[in-house]
């Protein structure tokens, strides 16, 4: 692997779209309304993130309409909306991407969400809402879709009876199991080449495949460092075997998807988390325990068992990383605790592993965003141009000098 101190780090923030405040198993404080949800984006982006991820499912409002709304008022931060294969035909989704992408001035990102939860699939009419892995498999076909959608398109035609203005990238025909894509696709072409890029998450065989296949950058769910480093080697081992079978090489970044809690002091810090969740009724924290127990996915399963591991610790599952939330909340529950200098130590340790890309929240999300902002973020990156610097210095040793720092 690369080494891992080489590699420019990004940082994303979430927006609230199902409310925010204080507490978490509770109804919201905030209501997450267009200026709210506009002020936490403004925050963000002047607080040095580069990117906002924008929630999906049956609890938020839809990633696609805030994502459009919150780029207008903004001029660097990059949306990064979702989209669901099997419920959006692929090129409508592309042609909604690249809209996206020309409008933002080429700032468009795309989350590949195959799962959400069984309910919202069930919901939603998915057919494949109790097939785990079948969703990856669909998945794979959508995005080769979409891409070939992006860079085939012809552009924009001059009326609905003429011909496209331009010639667009070659095709492949594609025939797969659930989509099939044959001709160049009259739509905006997007800014970014050779399209926007996908993040895409999940911890089972299929969900690494398909990102090791498809995705610009794999997305994994907050867990302790040595949790962490075995996922990427797992991906690592995947894609070793997929070169050599199949002759697949692509570039990868992984990602980390997680929240944070900054105060003066660990002190502070530790009662800051423990209020979070201080409001959650017996009856909210049971109605969730059996929701989890319910999940198909792979990474909620982990973060069960994190959980439970760590229960008889008042859940801390290692230095300034702290699962109370999970208790209640789904999805990325970890929580780093701790001072500016804490957190951003432990931001390091995971990018030293090679994580490049970080989407951090806290609550309420507009403060928290400010605050890791101008007390972590300096940090972090101060940290990692050091490390930077040393890395280079190592390399440039003759040879029989200090060997190269890797990933580990």
């Amino acid at each position: 692997m690369a080494n891992a101190a080489n590699e420019t780090v990004e940082f994303g923030w979430f927006l609230p779209t199902a409310g925010d405040g204080r507490y978490v198993g509770v109804a919201p404080e905030r209501e997450p309304s267009l200026d709210y949800l506009i002020d936490v984006a403004k925050a963000a982006e002047a607080a040095g993130f580069g990117f906002a991820l924008i929630p999906t499912g049956g609890a938020c409002l839809d990633a696609w309409v805030v994502g459009s709304a919150v780029m207008s008022h903004t001029r660097s931060l990059r949306p990064l909306v979702a989209v669901r294969p099997g419920l959006v035909a692929p090129v409508l989704a592309a042609r909604m991407g690249a809209a996206l992408d020309v409008l933002s001035g080429g700032r468009a990102m795309i989350n590949v969400v195959t799962g959400s939860s069984v309910a919202d699939l069930e919901e939603l009419g998915d057919p494949l809402a109790h097939a785990h892995d079948e969703r990856y498999e669909r998945a794979g076909e959508y995005l080769e879709v979409m891409r070939q959608a992006w860079t085939g398109a012809e552009g924009l035609t001059p009326s609905e009876f003429g011909g496209a203005q331009g010639t667009g990238g070659e095709i492949q025909p594609f025939q797969g199991k659930y989509y099939q894509f044959s001709r160049p696709v009259s739509s905006p072409r997007t800014v970014q080449r050779p399209h926007p890029p996908f993040y895409l998450g999940g911890s089972s065989r299929a969900a690494k495949e398909t990102a090791i296949r498809h995705a610009e950058t794999f997305l994994m769910w907050g867990e302790p460092h040595d949790w962490i480093r075995e996922q990427i080697e797992d991906v690592e081992r995947i894609r070793a075997e997929l070169e050599q079978s199949e002759g697949l090489k692509r570039p990868l970044r992984y990602g980390l998807r997680a929240q944070v809690l900054v105060r003066d002091t660990e002190e502070e810090a530790w009662a800051a988390a423990w209020e979070i969740i201080s409001k959650v009724s017996p009856e909210a924290r049971e109605q969730a325990q059996r929701s989890f127990a319910a999940t198909d996915a792979t990474n909620q399963r982990r973060q069960n068992e994190l959980r439970e591991q760590s229960e008889a610790s008042r859940y801390v599952a290692g230095p300034n990383l702290w699962t109370g939330l999970s208790t209640v909340r789904s999805g990325g529950a970890i929580l780093i605790v701790g001072t500016a200098e804490q957190v951003s130590d432990r931001l390091i340790e995971y990018a030293e592993l090679g994580v490049t890309s970080f989407i951090l929240s806290g609550y309420p999300h507009l403060e928290e965003a400010e605050r890791f902002g101008r007390e972590a973020m300096p940090k972090f990156h101060e940290k990692w141009r050091a490390l930077q610097v040393k890395s280079s210095r190592q390399q440039e040793l003759p040879s029989g000098g200090m060997a190269r720092v890797q990933r580990t």
